[in-house]
């Protein structure tokens, strides 16, 4: 046979590759995501497949067929839409509420439907697609929701879309980049911008040396290693090694975090930062943003004042214990902002959200939590940064605000949190509102997704209970132009990609994103919070925060009590900006130019 001949031969192979992968024919019938309802795919030979319906509610071939008592639920469950309408409207009825014994059991139902979409413990991670012991106890590994898409698909996203995805700079400048700044109509703020950035990079922590599945953040959760740093030795150069608190250093009689010169810390500055601003925190990054050196100094000065409380009542502790203890506090005290505060602004429901895990005690409920790939994909709202900062009637630029550590001190304390909390942070759903500083950033975070091969938008729509898109014009609500564009470029609305339709979605009326973050970030959230183990009955007892003083505290803990128990003056202090009538606290101010 001829050279000729042969090359002939291989030519005709690869057509016939070709032609039997685009006709719906993949060598991997997994590809085309069979099984549904949380059903798993398991291959069998070449081109065979079987779903594993067990206890989905589901039978069949692909776990279609309902159960009779599924069903049922289908019926009687009203739509994620109708209960979001229920619970941000007819604000008499919820206060009435409000004050009964059926908040209590609304806040139950809330928190078991919610966490019970995360597994626990884990199913998947960032390095294998089955159930493996790998994935279950090596904690350096991120977790994953879903399988990743199986590498031998005749797409990137499966069988469906266009066989090279587009561009992630392309996508990032023309769907995501900022226009006109558009204010988040829930009158979100700068204090909420930056408590959600402080509050979650201690959990958010990629270890890019090992790959974008790791993680350095071993605890998972909800362990105030932001503030006291990730391992031992940060841990011991931050403290004082007396009464329990933490190293500081005092200017004007003012409490704030130590030099570097102070603590012998690794933190990330750039060579134009004098060393006497080089502030030593607990994560290393932190010197960034004045906002998270401001959440910095609270917490550190919230930390010393709690140890002198717990010390005037335990003279006989230890520096270990009263360390320990007051981390603890610590925790719990996040753990209640987070929920009564955070995510109750968040949310914008009228049910008063409540931080108690008594209320899980007889269900049950896994205290352990593992973060997930997509949960640190989710987090990215660079839409709340606006494109210029507001402090006490002076303006600054970005690259006048990034590592301007002396602000916290020229300023105060009270002067940027009244700062933060009168100026109005972005709306994070629907495209064209991240300032350009940060569009490296978004487009960093579509990469990583092609990497670690995470799912398409729509199945991860499927896996948290709500219907799939069917054209992109229902996604973006209407904008046909905006529709066609995106068309053109994914090719199949079953092809588009995980954080681009969680950021291009249509809003909801009147809300800062759309459904689709809100569904599938409370379960990820509630599941974190309520699954660390001081929520846990050995924990949750008066006695682990040393006695009934550090229960109360944490009980009674608020984002006004850390910020007015810590400052000389107790400054205006909210997630949200302030209202103009008393009659809606939804009411915002108008947003200012120079805003």
């Amino acid at each position: 046979m001829t050279v000729s001949s042969l090359m002939a031969l291989a030519a005709l192979f690869l057509v016939l590759l070709w032609t039997q992968t685009s006709s719906g024919q993949p060598s991997n019938p997994c590809c085309s995501y069979p099984c549904q309802n949380r059903g798993v795919c398991v291959r069998f030979g070449l081109d065979q497949y079987e779903c594993d319906c067990t206890r989905t509610g589901y039978y069949g071939v692909n776990c279609t067929n309902a159960e009779f008592w599924t069903r049922i639920h289908e019926l009687l469950k009203p739509s994620p839409d109708t209960l979001h309408y229920i619970l941000t409207n007819f604000k008499w009825l919820w206060n009435i509420i409000n004050q009964t014994f059926i908040r209590d059991r609304l806040m139950r139902l809330v928190l078991t439907a919610r966490a019970n979409l995360i597994p626990s413990p884990p199913t998947y991670n960032s390095a294998y697609g089955y159930i493996n012991w790998e994935s279950y106890s090596n904690v350096t590994y991120y977790t994953r929701l879903l399988p990743p898409v199986p590498e031998d698909c005749p797409t990137p996203l499966g069988t469906k879309g266009k066989v090279k995805l587009p561009d992630s700079k392309y996508i990032v400048e023309k769907f995501l980049l900022r226009k006109k700044f558009i204010p988040d109509p829930q009158g979100t703020n700068l204090m909420f911008a930056f408590f959600a950035q402080h509050f979650t990079h201690q959990f958010f922590k990629t270890h890019n040396r090992m790959g974008l599945g790791f993680t350095k953040a071993l605890g998972h959760g909800v362990d105030a290693g932001h503030i006291y740093g990730d391992n031992l030795d940060r841990q011991l150069n931050l403290r004082l090694l007396k009464d329990g608190k933490m190293k500081y250093q005092l200017v004007n009689g003012d409490m704030y975090p130590p030099t570097m010169a102070e603590a012998l810390v690794n933190m990330s500055y750039p060579p134009h930062v004098p060393l006497k601003n080089q502030l030593a925190i607990g994560q290393e990054v932190y010197g960034l943003l004045p906002g998270l050196v401001m959440y910095a100094t609270i917490w550190l000065r919230e930390h010393n004042r709690l140890c002198d409380i717990l010390k005037a009542e335990h003279p006989t502790w230890s520096d270990e214990q009263l360390f320990q203890t007051t981390r603890l506090i610590i925790i719990g005290q996040t753990i209640k902002i987070v929920i009564e505060d955070y995510v109750q602004h968040l949310s914008g429901y009228y049910l008063k959200l409540k931080f108690a895990p008594e209320l899980l005690f007889d269900v049950q409920f896994q205290y352990r939590n593992r973060i997930a790939v997509e949960f640190n994909q989710l987090y990215h709202w660079h839409p709340l940064m606006p494109d210029s900062f507001i402090i006490d009637k002076d303006e600054y630029s970005y690259k006048d605000f990034l590592f301007n550590t002396s602000m916290i001190i020229n300023y105060g304390v009270e002067t940027l949190v009244e700062a933060f909390s009168k100026q109005i942070a972005g709306r994070i759903g629907g495209g064209h509102n991240i300032n350009p500083h940060m569009l490296k950033v978004a487009a960093g975070v579509i990469e990583e997704s092609r990497k670690l091969r995470l799912q398409p938008f729509n199945e991860y729509r499927k896996r948290f209970h709500l219907k799939p898109y069917k054209t992109f014009l229902e996604l973006v609500g209407g904008d046909e132009e905006f529709a066609k564009e995106l068309e053109e470029l994914y090719g199949d609305i079953d092809a588009l990609e995980f954080y681009p339709g969680l950021m291009l979605e249509a809003p909801r009326p009147g809300a800062i994103f759309g459904e689709s973050m809100v569904e599938m970030g409370a379960p990820f959230s509630l599941k974190g919070l309520l699954g660390n183990p001081i929520c846990s009955p050995e924990y949750w007892k008066p006695s682990t925060f040393g006695g009934k003083t550090g229960f109360d505290i944490v009980n009674t803990a608020s984002l006004k009590n850390l910020v007015c128990l810590n400052t000389k003056r107790c400054p205006y202090v909210n997630f949200h900006v302030p209202v103009v009538s008393s009659e809606d606290d939804r009411s915002i101010k108008k947003p200012s130019a120079e805003l």
